[in-house]
């Protein structure tokens, strides 16, 4: 797969992650795992790059007697899996023109 796509991919996933309540690395993990599996290092390096795209924000709290960073996606954020979902229904046009020839000689 083309690596700007998956990059694409991968970013919008963590941001359908935090959708709907904010979250932290592991539980953005945990959750993820029925999809698609994501080392730490793969997440955070993403989740870095969407803060400082503006489309998430990053605040920290006390848990447990640690401190934990926990993440939530912004309007840019929510912006931008409207725009994915958009563009996948246009990828999936083109992927059943691609695949026409192969079911009509099926």
């Amino acid at each position: 797969m083309d690596v700007q796509l998956k990059r694409g991919l991968l970013d919008v996933c963590v941001l359908a992650a935090i959708k709907n309540e904010d979250s932290y690395g592991y539980k953005i993990i945990k959750d993820m795992k029925p999809y698609i599996e994501m080392s730490e290092s793969t997440l955070y390096t993403i989740l870095k790059r969407l803060e400082l795209s503006g489309m998430l924000t990053v605040r920290t709290s006390e848990y447990g007697g640690r401190l934990r960073k926990y993440y939530h996606i912004t309007n840019a954020g929510l912006g931008r899996i409207e725009d994915f979902k958009n563009e996948w229904r246009e990828i999936m046009s083109i992927y059943q023109f691609v695949c026409k020839e192969e079911t009509e000689n099926a």
